[in-house]
């Protein structure tokens, strides 16, 4: 088929580019260039971090990749303690051997040699490659000396500390009541991470640890570090590893998510206890409370040195990863989370010569965790078969990360004077107001009991206020669109979900959760209310005192989203029996199967929750419901989902633009189809090319006097693809000048100049402060067509001034 002739039959598609995708379980990343030249393969999901791989990929002419720069590794330590169930000893408990770690690890021998140069060093929860590093980059290389590899001082720390608990080294080795302390390291086998934990199982063995190497692949490691309680000892290090699947414009919650109980409910978050004043700023982080932006960044400078002391992680690197595909293959790919975490990918996927067709993908991981829209699989590979069945309000820009609507027709944003927010996007618009009231009428908590909202005019007895309202106006023709069952969307899809928002933290409910209590509490904390404006078309106000950098982001986060209520139900149902449990935690605690839509012992026992809502037309919250329910719709939904189940064997249901056709866990692969109902033109987010990473050349003297009327200046040139990068689309070029000892002597701007050039002058005082010997200029820029910071360094010398000679 032509260029044409694929172009016509794009103007008249609608949703998919492509009519199937099948994927299939592929773990060894060596085999992925000869399956795409094989043609039995067209996309792979892992990204590519492997040197030999990759030029492999890069050299051949079936080919095509993607690079992605949101991918890290770390180390995950299990903090629980001091004696372990069994009474064995866990050094991990304290944090100042955590912290020795840092200084344990060499973190550019990781790069260079483990990851063979495909890998920046990191240090802190902040990734190098988003926004919040550049804009703290001071205190960031600040903390990067301050921990640099320095396996001395690592050594005395652990020493010290494990006196203290009572350890004593005999023979090389550490005792613990009479017997070795033995750390068992909990090693992934897929990628790079099997020799990242080889190493750091070599490292603390020279610190006279015991070490027990046990290596495990994603869907067994699972089933230890993130479902078994620490404290019973299964393990006590893991190579973790992240995707951030959209640019993170604002990193502000990573504290919490990462450190605390807020961040997941899983027995090992539940372990985490942070310092009270670590807990108390992630906890301030999280939900945005500061005055203004100078507030913010001075928390987040001291939330990285908390964090740094506590060390529940060691971060190793930030990975860069080549997401292969073959050479006629077009997709949206995210610049953090490559395919894998890309948005967009249901909606671009396609072959560049024609419209239609069959692709396979390759994955390393397929039904790791189960699936339920609750608190089901968190695993990247499982979500991003998952996002092609659903269908959100707004989707991120995968080059910026800034929400585009896709649900929503409007939006307005009012926030309090003294709230510091941006707006790039004409989809909504930003004001400000002196205070902004809450109505009496909103929703604002739930009666469980009574099954029904509690106002905010009932639950307070003056008026409340909230630093943000946000009113979002739907798409007029919302309702009319369909679940994949058939079944058209209603409000109760909105509602439901919000019902379990405060039902899970409901003690005298039966799906109380106490794993998910502190999500909830950081939830309650700057929640001010939710009031319905209209039904049809839907429009909803939401009042919060959370507030986030980009407006955008904000909308996207407030705006409630469809779940299918019907399908919903069925787990609630089996819950509130006691036969399943929406999260890994209440299953291990209740002793219950962790609820799966798609797969397993689940589904039987949903299909027999079927069997009775159908016979009793039953509602999951009766009351509220009821009055959002339209005319036989409890019985029509549950006949769809009925006939969904009899074809296709499960209950996961969504709108997106791909419907989960068939599932084969023993086999290891799944059938995504084409959704034929979904609204939308085939070519509606075909607009996104390359990103314009600026490319960046430092140059400058290598020598220079100290003390002299001809300070020294240093040129930038900022290109894309051999052109000058447009002066008004970088957003600022910052320039950093470091001494000898790594100590930061001047912050400052560079001044543009013609043809993609930059000046960048350091002061004569600055530099005069320098002294005699070797020192580092570093500089950031930052564009606003990508999110991603682009980083240079120029190393040059200080010399006496002529005629002078330094001191012996």
């Amino acid at each position: 088929m032509g260029q044409a002739s694929a172009q016509a039959d794009l103007g008249s598609r609608r949703g998919a580019l492509v009519d199937q995708v099948v994927f299939t379980r592929e773990d060894e990343a060596g085999r992925v260039t000869g399956l795409i030249e094989a043609g039995t393969h067209q996309v792979f999901t892992q990204g590519i971090s492997n040197p030999g791989i990759f030029r492999r990929l890069r050299d051949s002419l079936a080919t095509g990749y993607d690079l992605s720069y949101g991918t890290s590794s770390e180390l995950t330590l299990n903090p629980a303690g001091p004696e372990l169930a069994d009474g064995t000893l866990n050094p991990f408990h304290v944090p100042a051997i955590r912290e020795a770690l840092n200084r344990l690890v060499d973190r550019d021998y990781i790069a260079q040699e483990l990851y063979g140069g495909l890998a920046e060093p990191r240090f802190l929860p902040l990734s190098t490659a988003f926004p919040d590093y550049a804009r703290l980059a001071a205190t960031a290389r600040e903390l990067e000396l301050r921990y640099a590899h320095d396996p001395d001082a690592a050594r005395e720390t652990i020493h010290r500390e494990m006196a203290a608990l009572g350890a004593r080294l005999r023979e090389g080795l550490w005792h613990y009541a009479g017997e070795p302390v033995r750390l068992i390291a909990l090693i992934r086998t897929e990628d790079e991470r099997r020799q990242v934990g080889d190493y750091a199982a070599n490292l603390l063995q020279e610190q006279g640890f015991l070490v027990e190497r046990r290596y495990r692949t994603a869907e067994e490691a699972s089933r230890i570090w993130i479902a078994t309680d620490p404290r019973a000892g299964r393990w006590h290090l893991y190579t973790g590893g992240w995707i951030s699947i959209v640019i993170q414009r604002d990193q502000a919650e990573v504290f919490s998510f990462y450190y605390t109980p807020r961040g997941r409910a899983e027995p090992l978050w539940q372990a985490y206890e942070p310092a009270p004043e670590f807990d108390e700023l992630a906890d301030r982080l999280q939900r945005r409370d500061y005055r203004n932006w100078e507030q913010r960044q001075a928390m987040m400078a001291r939330a990285l040195e908390l964090a740094m002391q506590d060390s529940a992680r060691i971060w190793l690197v930030d990975q860069l990863n080549a997401s292969a595909r073959a050479a006629d293959v077009e997709v949206a790919v995210d610049l953090a989370g490559g395919l894998a975490g890309s948005a967009l990918w249901p909606y671009t996927l396609r072959y560049a010569d024609r419209v239609g067709g069959r692709m396979v993908f390759g994955t390393p991981g397929l039904l790791t965790e189960p699936w339920n829209p609750v608190a089901g699989s968190n695993w990247i590979f499982d979500q991003m078969i998952m996002r092609a069945t659903q269908d959100p309000v707004a989707l991120p820009d995968p080059f910026t990360g800034l929400y585009r609507p896709q649900r929503i027709a409007g939006a307005a944003v009012t926030v309090q004077e003294d709230v510091t927010i941006a707006r790039t996007l004409d989809w909504l618009s930003v004001s400000t107001a002196e205070e902004i009231v809450v109505p009496e009428d909103a929703w604002i908590d739930w009666d469980g009991e009574a099954g029904r909202f509690v106002s905010v005019g009932e639950a307070h007895d003056s008026p409340l206020t909230a630093r943000t309202r946000v009113r979002v106006r739907y798409d007029e023709d919302l309702f009319a669109q369909r679940w994949h069952d058939g079944s058209p969307l209603s409000l109760a899809d909105f509602v439901l979900p919000w019902i379990l928002t405060f039902a899970r933290a409901d003690e005298a409910s039966r799906l109380f959760d106490p794993a998910y209590l502190p999500t909830f509490e950081v939830f309650r904390r700057h929640f001010r209310g939710w009031q319905l404006v209209s039904r049809d078309p839907l429009v909803i106000e939401i009042y919060s005192d959370q507030i986030f950098p980009d407006a955008e982001t904000l909308v996207a986060n407030r705006a409630p989203g469809p779940q299918p209520w019907h399908a919903l139900a069925l787990g609630i149902f089996a819950e509130r029996q006691g036969e399943l449990a929406f999260s890994s935690n209440k299953a291990d605690r209740r002793r219950v199967d962790w609820m799966s839509l798609v797969a397993g012992p689940s589904v039987p026992i949903l299909a027999r929750h079927l069997t009775r809502a159908r016979e009793r037309n039953a509602s999951p919250f009766p009351g509220v419901l009821d009055e959002l329910l339209g005319e036989d719709e409890i019985a029509a939904r549950y006949g769809a989902l009925a006939d969904w189940h009899a074809e296709r064997g499960h209950f996961w249901i969504g709108n997106g633009p791909f419907l989960l056709d068939s599932v084969h866990p023993v086999a290891g692969s799944l059938v995504l189809e084409r959704f034929r109902d979904f609204p939308d033109p085939a070519d509606k987010w075909q607009g996104f090319a390359r990103p314009a990473i600026p490319e960046l050349d430092l140059d400058g003297p290598l020598v220079t006097a100290l003390d002299t009327d001809d300070p020294a200046t240093f040129r930038l040139g900022v290109t894309l693809e051999g052109e000058p990068y447009p002066p008004q689309a970088i957003d600022r070029v910052q320039f950093l000048l470091f001494d000898g000892r790594g100590t930061l002597v001047e912050r400052g701007a560079a001044e543009p100049r013609d043809g993609g050039h930059w000046r960048v002058a350091p002061s004569p005082a600055a530099l005069a402060a320098l002294g005699v010997g070797a020192n580092r200029l570093e500089v950031a820029v930052t564009s606003h067509r990508v999110a991603l910071p682009a980083f240079v360094s120029h190393v040059f010398a200080t010399v006496p001034p002529d005629g002078t000679e330094a001191s012996p």
